[in-house]
């Protein structure tokens, strides 16, 4: 059995993701900071007939998410899909012009180093399946910087670069990288942007397997 690893779970998307993709039969593996909200989450999607685990890791301690997911593959199957979906911090939303260097550091940690780390070690399962899926998730400033923004403008567009890289060099073999941008926030009961639309949308980009960005919705709204 492989699995899908949702890293930067939460109640919201992470687990509307986890009970899309259970239902299709994957093993759910979610990675994030809280044991206790992990171990809510595994109860839930258990009582749902999804086989789940949670795994505890800090996305801005590279070598501490590689061992959360190679644990996951341990415990539950080969990582054959990843969302890369954690939440920025607020305090990386900075004006522009009030953003030392340092004040990038973080959110380059965060929007770089780990989805990098997330890569790496999932990536070798991969191959050996013959097939993968890598979702990158992130908010409207991938696509458009916003001067009160810097910090996540910047390591969205480098974590947009990277996917791309990885999106055109991967596809010879069978692994799909692709970006999906939701500008705003989600919201519950929004036409797109509801987080059991959004597990929908990603389900279809695991399918269907066209492009790189995708947008939740419009830039503007």
């Amino acid at each position: 059995m492989s699995s899908v690893a949702i890293v930067g779970a939460g109640p919201g998307l992470g687990a509307a993701v986890a009970r899309r993709f259970g239902r299709e039969g994957f093993a759910v593996a979610l990675v994030a900071r809280h044991r206790e909200r992990l171990d809510r989450m595994v109860d839930e999607l258990g009582g749902q007939g999804v086989r789940a685990g949670g795994f505890v890791a800090d996305v801005r301690r590279p070598e501490e998410l590689a061992g959360a997911l190679r644990r996951a593959a341990g415990e539950l199957g080969t990582v054959e899909v990843l969302q890369y979906s954690p939440v920025p911090h607020r305090d990386f939303m900075r004006p522009v012009l009030e953003t030392g260097h340092r004040d990038l550091v973080a959110p380059l940690e965060f929007s770089v180093y780990g989805p990098v780390a997330a890569v790496q070690q999932v990536l070798p399962g991969m191959r050996r399946l013959g097939r993968g899926t890598i979702l990158f998730v992130n908010g409207g400033t991938a696509a458009v910087p916003h001067p009160e923004r810097a910090g996540t403008s910047v390591a969205f567009a480098a974590e947009s670069a990277y996917g791309h890289l990885l999106h055109e060099r991967l596809a010879g073999e069978g692994i799909y990288v692709a970006q999906l941008v939701i500008p705003g926030a989600i919201t519950l009961g929004h036409a797109r942007k509801d987080p059991g639309v959004l597990a929908e949308v990603l389900w279809g980009l695991h399918l269907e397997r066209h492009g790189f960005r995708h947008f939740a919705d419009d830039l503007d709204s």
